[in-house]
């Protein structure tokens, strides 16, 4: 199983970045894939997870109306559309999946939003 988070980087605030999760050694139609975001010190927090079946979406509460996942199973990917980032939106944010031997988590990708 690999995940390999993209698309972070250095973003000015209000910015618009859009994140990506490629999958694979699994076969990716079948399980949810999430993310989440982790500030250094603090937990690793959820923003949202898609389901396989029917794409349908669950959003952390203080995630919603400015993170939107997707997916595209032709391409083993989910993405994080971000808007209106702002300067608290700086941290890691990790895709995982998972799976009844366990849980896996990607490397992250770094996004800092900064002017």
């Amino acid at each position: 199983v690999q995940l390999v988070e993209s698309g972070g980087g250095l973003v000015q605030p209000g910015g618009s970045p859009r994140l990506s999760c490629a999958a694979s050694g699994f076969i990716f139609d079948d399980y949810a894939i999430a993310w989440f975001r982790q500030v250094p010190g603090k937990e690793r927090e959820g923003i949202s997870c898609i389901r396989s079946t029917d794409g349908k979406t669950y959003d952390a509460p203080s995630m919603k109306g400015r993170f939107t996942i997707s997916r595209d199973n032709a391409k083993n990917t989910v993405f994080l559309q971000m808007n209106s980032l702002k300067l608290e939106d700086t941290a890691v944010y990790y895709c995982n999946a998972n799976f009844p031997y366990g849980a896996y988590w990607g490397q992250g990708t770094q996004v800092t939003v900064s002017s």
